[in-house]
């Protein structure tokens, strides 16, 4: 049977941390926690569960996840995030996989509530993730604050079963605060990259989206949520683009 590490990156997760914790205690071996020196209760709840815990300021959610991964001591690597947590069906999976001896890297679909509503549509899913991996197959990369794991060299992935539960919003206010944030974060790696925003691609795009999302997607499937999701994320493909032209004219 192989070990299994699980790297957590956090920052006042005390509303998710917990469900992400015990979802994972019976097939890690060990839990590692990267805390962005939390305010809440997030590491006495961690702690409560015996994680190994350590902060680190915060330089963007790709490094910080690389850290978590470095400090890691199994060879292989499950990495989730702390409003994240494993359905059993995928739970089992993985500790079939564990039981059998781990592949190189593992995929997984990613299903997310959204204020109490399972969305299944919406361009949302199945939102396939790589989240388990042996550790140094590759490194986290991708373009804050969207992450991906990049391998070095060409690596078969396996696919599991089950689902990986997203917790991402509880209510719209949560959800137009974090297009607040995420936006910010994407206009600046935009900016950094050079990448520019003509006024066809600031009012283009956010409709295409919208489009692609509600119809092609079929988002209207999912109801009222639907909706929202789809109407709330082509508004912010609208704001990370004002936000990158403001950029450049600020440096004009």
């Amino acid at each position: 049977m192989n070990a299994l590490s699980v790297s957590i990156i956090t920052f006042n997760e005390e509303k998710n941390i917990k469900r992400c914790l015990e979802s994972v205690q019976d097939i890690a071996d060990e839990i590692v926690v990267v805390d962005s020196f939390s305010t809440d209760r997030t590491k006495e709840i961690c702690m409560s569960f015996g994680v190994r815990f350590s902060t680190h300021p915060f330089e963007g959610h790709i490094q910080q996840k690389n850290i978590a991964l470095e400090q890691c001591t199994c060879e292989h690597v499950l990495s989730l995030d702390a409003d994240e947590a494993l359905s059993d069906k995928l739970k089992n999976a993985i500790l079939a996989e564990k039981q059998k001896g781990f592949a190189e890297a593992y995929s997984m679909n990613r299903l997310t509530n959204y204020c109490g509503s399972w969305i299944r549509h919406c361009g949302w899913y199945p939102d396939v993730k790589i989240r388990l991996m042996k550790k140094t197959s590759g490194k986290w990369a991708g373009s804050n604050p969207h992450d991906k794991f990049e391998f070095f060299r060409p690596t078969d992935v396996v696919h599991l079963t089950g689902d990986l539960l997203h917790y991402s919003y509880y209510t719209t206010e949560d959800h137009h605060k974090q297009v607040d944030y995420f936006t910010t974060i994407g206009a600046q790696s935009y900016f950094e990259q050079g990448k520019k925003a003509n006024m066809l691609k600031l009012y283009f795009s956010p409709v295409a989206k919208f489009i692609r999302d509600y119809l092609f997607n079929l988002g209207f499937l999912d109801g009222r949520a639907g909706w929202q999701v789809c109407t709330i994320s082509a508004g912010a493909t609208f704001l990370k683009y004002k936000k990158l032209r403001g950029l450049h004219q600020k440096k004009a």
